[in-house]
């Protein structure tokens, strides 16, 4: 027992200096996990070997002792008369025993602690278990899942088959608790409930689940069920010393009416609870319904009439000399703004080189704050990326120059190939790729964000397109294909139709890869319009 209870300390501790550790929101880096998990179950393994091998020749000497001593007590001075039985007992005593003592204290786990303790460095933190079940969450709000669906594995495209169980529910909702968001509380709450009601085994208790979901539940203001709740936690444990107190509360607030039950309470008996939803709170996003209805494809504005403006087309850079005898396809996804995709200008080689040097580099993806203008991280951005130079490697320095090619815009003052992964739930909220502080610092030297070409190298089974709530457009990720747009119309003025967003990822793996083309040196490429509305 006291291996086990140093293995749990030791276990927490990691957690704890995880805790500051960044969020595993890619999929590319959480890969690693899964080979590191593989490996220690190897080592683990062989501990419970070794464990074994020495409890069998401990059970050994336990059982000849045993005997031995069952023989010697009967008599003690009689045996003791044995000079052979003394000098066998002072030896055994002196030496023996000794030997004994050393194979007890022999630690088989000795290689498998000190393997989890170089691997521990990589191990999630407390931050990235909160980041995953908020991320899961998201999905939920996003595509309209309910907390059953997402238990049970339901989800479109899935090939793996995964489960929650009652404890996994219920630390959802104990997340979303800790975090004053009853309204998920609630969800996974009554998820967990289900699930018990339903005979499944687990460490937690119904009256754990049936505090948080009641009180969470008084917190909707649903006085009412909550009080409901709070009877049936009192029947399951008569006991409860939060329970009693809450259910007073909620009946004194409750009116006139329950006074009187507060005094002739009625029997309280455990009875299945009915699943409740409430409407959610109002969020920070202003378009939260329109983005998350196109990331649903709901609401798209794709008519027949503007169906008929788009056409596709072989596009060779206006007479391009590397795009003369390969032009590449382009395809027409909208008409105004125009937003156009380019097919099959990235090999699956050039993705994967792409991908294997960016891997190692990936850190959380920040973003400008827009009242101090510092990098920061941001629950509404939520991937990891990474900045490529042509310098990095020969694709990047390849890559780069068909973007140049294709677009027709120099990319001597672009920035970087920024590439992105965006893993369970990454998303990036509705947002302008250009800047819209008048005394940016950083657009004296190369001006705004003229335009942005944006590669997706990756294939998503369910989510993850890119949406433009302003007008209703959906841009769905195709591998080895591009989408370019304009950000700042003629005139230099910003594009406000052009904000867009990155859908929460529900199932697979979002990989892209983008560069930013700004305003200086494109003069004589794209020039300037004579209106505002140019």
């Amino acid at each position: 027992m006291m291996k086990f209870w140093l293995l749990s300390l030791l276990i927490q501790s990691w957690w704890s200096r995880c805790a500051e550790a960044e969020i595993f929101t890619s999929i590319g880096q959480m890969t690693d996990l899964i080979f590191t998990e593989k490996e220690l179950v190897q080592s683990l393994k062989e501990y419970i070997r070794k464990e074994e091998s020495r409890l069998v020749q401990i059970k050994s000497w336990a059982s000849k002792l045993d005997d031995l001593t069952h023989t010697s007590t009967v008599d003690p001075e009689g045996y003791l008369s044995h000079p052979v039985n003394a000098y066998k007992l002072v030896k055994r005593m002196n030496t023996e025993w000794a030997q004994l003592e050393s194979l007890v204290l022999q630690d088989p786990a000795e290689g498998f602690i000190s393997n989890m303790s170089v691997q521990r460095q990589f191990f999630p933190g407390e931050e990235d278990k909160k980041g995953a079940a908020k991320a899961l969450m998201r999905l939920q709000d996003t595509y309209k899942l309910d907390s059953e669906s997402i238990s049970k594995g339901r989800l479109p495209g899935m090939t793996f088959n995964a489960l929650l169980s009652v404890d996994d529910c219920y630390d959802m909702g104990k997340t979303a608790y800790n975090d004053h968001d009853y309204y998920h509380t609630v969800l996974w709450m009554q998820q967990a409930l289900k699930q018990l009601d339903e005979g499944e085994e687990a460490v937690v208790s119904k009256p754990d689940v049936l505090d948080y979901l009641s009180y969470s539940v008084y917190q909707m203001g649903d006085l009412p069920r909550a009080i409901q709740l709070t009877r049936r936690l009192l029947a399951v444990d008569p006991t409860h010393q939060r329970g009693g107190g809450n259910l007073r509360y909620f009946e004194r607030l409750l009116g006139k009416e329950m006074r009187e039950s507060n005094t002739e309470q009625p029997p309280v008996r455990e009875e299945p609870t009915e699943f409740r939803t409430y409407e959610r709170p109002v969020g920070h996003l202003p378009d939260r319904d329109i983005y998350e209805a196109l990331c649903r494809e709901e609401g798209v504005k794709m008519t027949t009439e503007r169906q008929k403006k788009l056409f596709c087309r072989y596009h060779d850079g206006n007479r391009n000399p590397r795009l003369l005898l390969a032009p590449v396809k382009e395809e027409d996804e909208w008409d105004s703004p125009r937003i156009v995709r380019y097919l099959d200008v990235l090999s699956d080689t050039e993705i994967e080189r792409i991908k294997e040097i960016s891997k190692p580099r990936l850190a959380r993806a920040t973003v400008r704050d827009p009242k101090s203008g510092v990098l920061t991280v941001a629950d509404y951005r939520v991937s990891k990326s990474t900045w490529l130079a042509a310098e990095d490697d020969p694709v990047v320095a390849r890559v780069n120059q068909r973007i140049e090619d294709i677009t027709g815009l120099t990319v001597e003052t672009a920035e970087l190939l920024q590439v992105a992964n965006y893993g369970v739930g990454g998303q990036y909220e509705p947002h302008y790729d250009f800047s819209r502080r008048p005394f940016d610092s950083s657009l004296k030297t190369d001006g705004n964000r003229l335009a942005t070409y944006l590669n997706y190298m990756s294939d998503v089974q369910a989510g993850g397109a890119t949406v433009f709530p302003d007008f209703g457009a959906v841009v769905k990720s195709r591998k080895g294909t591009a989408v370019f747009w304009y950000n700042l119309l003629r005139s230099g003025e910003g594009d406000y139709r052009t904000k867009h967003a990155a859908c929460p990822v529900l199932v697979g793996s979002k990989w892209v890869s983008n560069k930013w083309f700004h305003e200086r040196g494109q003069e004589f490429r794209r020039p300037c319009g004579l209106t505002e509305v140019d």
